[in-house]
């Protein structure tokens, strides 16, 4: 045996060792799952079992408890029924003596009511004689009273008309006193406002001339500034007018030359190199002539597009301005008759101080002019910078619009109180008449034997009129007697 073969000999042997090792560890590990699961089978039912044991031993005690406490309860409940049948037998008895004595107060209540019956007939017998003599006087009363009602309102009416027509007359005169006063405030505000017109009228017309002044001058700036540009464009045409003609002036000479070329055949092959020499020559200048005239062309075509570009936009611009001043001036007409209606409805206050005094401070005033003046990034704070020109037009309108405010305020509360003058006035009005409408109705005025015909709806739980609330009691001694046991 080699030693090759004593290796791998060894080397099998051990593998197979190896492998009868792990199978031994195999067969151990099953054996000992298999001894574990027994015994945890047997645990699980040897607990079981004593578990069971055990509940029927806790049962038979439990069991012998409960039927110690039941008999306890048995005799406890019989005792109590005892005490209960005597205690009822205690309340019957009481109940029909209670049925006796009740029997013998109705006796006496129905012989007190007899007789209180007899004295009640006998008492409204008497007032309603001595309620018959009183509505007689009350009726001649009434009557003398109203009488003198009567006569007194009727004075009352009088003084209240010649009342009514003095305050007409003194508002008559009042009033054409406040018309001329207007009139002639109105002429006077015409004729400021007339003089102001004309003023701002002659303003705008030195404004437009100045706008149309400066439009002709822009005018001929621009002939100005284009006319150099023009020579230069004459002046290219003429230089391409000629080139022509040199060009017209070389084809003939290049077709003069072909003809004696053709013609003087015998001497080319003398002055061969010569003509060579001059063709090639004629044909760069050729080249070279093409080539300028086509970029001359091209810079021609460049100033002929921009020149045009230049007159649509001028020509748009200008046409825009037109109608921007146009617009310009029907809204300075729209503004001028606006400020002509609202100087009519000006006050005299509003005519000398026209703004409102601020409530800011000296500090404040400062920064608010300091945050003006800061130019703002955002879109709206630019916008706003622009206009900060109309902060005084905004001031009087916020005024206006404050007032307007005030008045209709105050208006709502004048009508408030005239509403109210108005029921007090009917209030009045029908406390003092008398008459069959009024006494037909709810009127509180009207008293007839201390009763009124106004229905007064008083809460139950006012104090003055709620019941006391019967209170049942129960003595003590009752209770200790016929309740509790002896």
């Amino acid at each position: 045996m080699t030693e090759e073969e004593r290796l791998a000999y060894e080397e099998q042997k051990r593998l197979q060792e190896e492998e009868m090792k792990k199978k031994k560890e195999d067969m151990l590990t099953q054996f000992l799952k298999d001894k574990l699961s027994k015994e945890e089978r047997a645990t699980k039912y040897n607990l079981n079992k004593l578990n069971h044991q055990w509940r029927n031993i806790m049962r038979e005690a439990k069991s012998k408890e409960l039927r110690k406490e039941i008999e306890i309860l048995s005799q406890t409940f019989e005792r109590i029924v005892d005490r209960k049948d005597a205690t009822i037998k205690s309340l019957a008895k009481d109940l029909q003596e209670a049925e006796e004595q009740y029997a013998m107060a109705l006796r006496s209540h129905l012989q007190a009511v007899d007789s209180l019956f007899d004295i009640q007939e006998e008492r409204l017998h008497k007032l309603q004689i001595y309620y018959e003599d009183e509505l007689a006087l009350i009726q001649e009363e009434f009557d003398t009273e109203r009488a003198l009602m009567i006569e007194q309102h009727g004075v009352e009416m009088n003084d209240i008309a010649d009342i009514l027509f003095a305050m007409d007359q003194n508002f008559q005169d009042r009033e054409n006193e406040a018309r001329a006063e207007f009139e002639s405030l109105c002429d006077e505000i015409k004729n400021k406002d007339t003089e102001e017109k004309h003023g701002l009228k002659v303003l705008l017309f030195e404004k437009q001339k100045e706008l149309m002044r400066q439009f002709e001058q822009a005018l001929e700036a621009y002939l100005n500034s284009t006319k150099s540009r023009k020579n230069e464009f004459e002046d290219y045409k003429r230089k391409d007018d000629h080139a022509a003609q040199e060009i017209d002036s070389q084809m003939r000479r290049i077709n003069k030359l072909s003809d004696n070329i053709s013609q003087l055949k015998n001497k080319m092959m003398a002055n061969a190199k010569e003509c060579e020499e001059r063709n090639k020559q004629l044909k760069e200048e050729r080249e070279k002539m093409l080539a300028h005239f086509q970029d001359l062309k091209a810079q021609m075509n460049k100033l002929r597009e921009r020149e045009r570009d230049k007159l649509t936009k001028m020509t748009l611009e200008s046409n825009s301005a037109m109608k921007e001043l146009k617009r310009q001036n029907e809204k300075v007409t729209v503004i001028l008759k606006l400020a002509e209606m609202c100087r009519k409805l000006e006050t005299e206050e509003e005519k000398v101080l026209p703004f409102y005094a601020s409530s800011l401070t000296q500090e404040e005033q400062d920064d608010v002019q300091t945050a003006m003046l800061e130019r703002g990034y955002e879109p709206l704070a630019q916008i706003m910078h622009e206009y900060s020109s109309m902060e005084n037009f905004w001031k009087r309108f916020n005024k206006v619009f404050l007032d307007k405010l005030a008045l209709d305020k105050e208006k709502m509360g004048l009508v408030q109180e005239n509403q109210q003058l108005r029921t007090l006035l009917k209030q009045y009005l029908d406390g003092i008449s008398v008459n069959d409408e009024i006494i037909s109705q709810v009127n509180p005025l009207f008293i007839v034997n201390n009763k009124t015909n106004v229905k007064l709806n008083v809460p139950v739980t006012d104090p003055r009129v709620q019941r006391p609330v019967a209170q049942t009691v129960v003595e003590a001694a009752h209770v200790v007697k016929h309740v509790l046991p002896s």
